[in-house]
């Protein structure tokens, strides 16, 4: 069946929508792997040193699939709002579902920001303190960085799940 003029292919939409999954699975399956697993069961077994290597490796693996994540979440996302019955026009929150969708994003923008400084930020300056520490140098702050990488990680899991919460909103709508 091809699909009238304005509407989008059922092909299209579908693609749209298993990337869309692809992505949300990955990006917070692994917020909710590090959280529940990885980073408990490391910091119960191993040493300091351990620890910090460890979880400095599973970043780096985790990192580049978070942010591939990231862009097709936007890309498919975009294409999916536009081919919402829902959808009323750019800055029109005049029903449920646009509201659901607008609190979502400014959720999933929090995480994007959260991820950043993770990212560019607060591991770096772990991988700093970590370099001192392995030289013998004094290291004050590694266990002040450590408990604020595990806050925000922790902070972007309950991120990540409100979002998937205003998701069931909007499509509930």
């Amino acid at each position: 069946m091809i699909p009238a003029v304005g509407e989008t292919p059922t092909w299209a939409l579908t693609l749209a929508y298993w990337l869309h999954m692809i992505a949300t699975v990955t990006w917070i399956g692994g917020l909710v792997a590090l959280n529940t697993l990885f980073i408990p069961a490391a910091r119960n077994d191993l040493a300091v040193e351990d620890y910090t290597r460890l979880l400095d490796r599973i970043q780096r693996r985790l990192d580049p699939l978070a942010w591939l994540s990231l862009a097709v979440l936007v890309g498919s996302g975009l294409f999916q709002m536009s081919a919402s019955p829902n959808y009323e026009g750019f800055f029109q929150f005049t029903n449920r579902w646009s509201q659901a969708i607008l609190a979502k994003h400014l959720l999933f923008l929090a995480m994007t920001g959260v991820s950043a400084y993770l990212t560019w930020g607060l591991l770096p300056a772990l991988r700093r303190t970590a370099m001192r520490r392995d030289r013998g140098m004094d290291a004050p702050a590694m266990a002040v960085l450590e408990q604020r990488e595990r806050r925000l990680l922790r902070l972007s899991l309950i991120l990540g799940i409100a979002v998937l919460g205003l998701t069931a909103l909007a499509r509930a709508s």
